[in-house]
């Protein structure tokens, strides 16, 4: 169970539950991280029941001195101050990790862990609290140093209303994977999370964010069919701006808590649709400037084996299948394969006329990866 508490009186006097961090009330953020974390059972103080309203849609409810005596069965129980921001990661390892029984665990922002075989005493005590530290105050029998789940990189605290715009950046930073390719994670992220950062606060939602994308890498596509270095590098410039916007739907879903499988898929086709219409383009493109149709068999290696790589990705990321017994490094090889970097090589031979060298690297490159991807050996499907 996920209770949020009111923080102490001194703590965020300047910071109300329906204060918007990253587009949603601070409240909402913790429920909702709560959620994805995987608690059945959330809780949210009487006292903030002034912000009752923003609850509408999550699977909260608040915690009165009425509450139903709970079952006396052992339960984990974590307290999360309403000024804490956290990440789902971080509250999953709070519900997850081992601890000693009947000890409350509690860290520097006054969040607590206990494991306690009468829940209600918990649940009676919290809602007589009227602060996190009064909480803690009642709770104190067994109080322990914070085990390693509780440590402070999984959440943000905010003291006042300052504090906002350093949370809002803590959150972004958490979106950056170490997986990503260099240029990706030190060019594109910059980009598109500055802009994520400012159309999280509108109505945008991530399937119209992936369109928008989408519409502007098709864009790009036809500028390839021409030789001139000018056309070749907008179609490049466009293909690399709807790479960059292409991550701000995922960024925008994250940090609202707006994932869906349909988007994902919208996303992963939407992304390979672009690829294959830069491809076609540039063979056509060198087809009819070169006055011969083989440019045209290498266009067509290279998106056969794109969409065939595309269909084995998409097996083992969005039919909740895993590898089969050839994954390891194998993997991590075609994960660093399928980093989008590529794109930067295409910029740089666009603005000199000559995408077609990318071509001839592409249609070499695509069925390597393809078959690193079947020696991996079939997926299955995940328990």
């Amino acid at each position: 169970m996920l209770l949020v508490v009111p923080s102490e009186p001194g703590a965020s006097g300047g910071v109300p539950p329906e204060t918007v961090v990253a587009g949603l009330p601070l409240l909402k953020r913790i429920v909702l991280a709560g959620a994805r974390a995987g608690f059945a059972e959330i809780r949210v103080h009487k006292v903030l029941a002034v912000a009752e309203d923003l609850l509408a849609g999550t699977p909260a409810a608040l915690l009165t001195p009425d509450e139903p005596d709970a079952p006396r069965a052992r339960r984990r129980i974590v307290i999360v101050p309403a000024n804490v921001v956290p990440q789902p990661g971080w509250l999953r390892r709070l519900r997850c990790g081992e601890l000693r029984a009947d000890t409350a665990y509690a860290d520097a922002s006054l969040t607590v862990v206990i494991e306690t075989a009468d829940p209600g005493r918990v649940l009676a005590a919290a809602a007589r609290a009227r602060s996190a530290g009064e909480l803690l105050g009642e709770l104190r029998g067994g109080v322990a140093d914070p085990p390693a789940a509780l440590e402070a990189t999984g959440r943000f605290v905010l003291t006042t209303g300052a504090d906002v715009a350093a949370a809002e950046r803590w959150l972004l930073r958490g979106l950056v994977k170490q997986s990503e390719g260099f240029l990706s994670r030190h060019f594109e992220r910059r980009i598109s999370l500055a802009l994520t950062r400012r159309l999280v606060r509108t109505r945008l939602t991530p399937d119209a964010m992936t369109l928008v994308s989408l519409a502007i890498g098709l864009a790009g596509a036809p500028f390839f069919l021409s030789p001139s270095p000018a056309f070749q590098l907008t179609g490049a410039l466009l293909f690399l701006a709807h790479s960059i916007l292409d991550g701000c739907d995922g960024e925008i879903a994250r940090l609202k808590f707006q994932e869906s499988r349909r988007g994902a898929i919208l996303d992963f086709w939407g992304d390979n649709l672009v690829h294959v219409a830069v491809f076609g383009s540039i063979a056509i493109g060198w087809s009819l400037a070169a006055g011969t149709g083989w440019p045209l068999l290498l266009g067509a290696v290279t998106i056969a084996s794109a969409l065939g790589s595309a269909v084995c990705v998409f097996k083992r990321t969005m039919l909740d299948l895993v590898p089969g017994a050839g994954a390891g490094m194998t993997d991590r090889l075609a994960e660093a394969m399928a980093h989008r970097d590529f794109i930067y090589l295409v910029v740089l031979l666009a603005a000199v006329g000559r995408a077609d060298w990318f071509l001839i690297l592409a249609s070499a490159g695509t069925p390597i990866f393809l078959l690193l991807l079947l020696w991996v050996g079939p997926p299955r499907r995940a328990a």
